[in-house]
């Protein structure tokens, strides 16, 4: 199982930077208060919020299991977090399925 994820890792390759940046950044701010995630364009632009500020502030209230603190940054997460969840098993069941009937 560790080889097919490896594999379906390698040739989706820019979801695996993406997720290591992600990962490494919020592992960062979680340890040592450390920010190098992006800035959000939008925000930065125009000064107002978009939609999406205050995901990655959620998300980290969620690993630290403070569901007020990532309802109040953006509620949103908790809608996103199981959709993305659903179409990454979704694709890896679809890339599973594909290499199965290749063989």
């Amino acid at each position: 199982m560790v080889f097919l994820v490896l594999k379906y890792l390698r040739l989706h390759w820019i979801y695996s930077i993406a997720m290591g940046y992600f990962s490494i950044a919020i592992g960062l701010y979680m340890v040592s208060d450390i920010h190098i995630l992006i800035p959000c364009l939008w925000k930065a632009i125009s000064g107002h919020e978009c939609p999406g500020c205050g995901l990655t502030t959620a998300f980290i209230a969620l690993l630290h299991m403070k569901w007020g603190d990532a309802w109040s940054a953006n509620p949103m997460i908790f809608v996103l977090i199981p959709v993305f969840i659903f179409l990454i098993l979704k694709d890896f069941r679809r890339f599973k399925r594909r290499l199965s009937h290749a063989d």
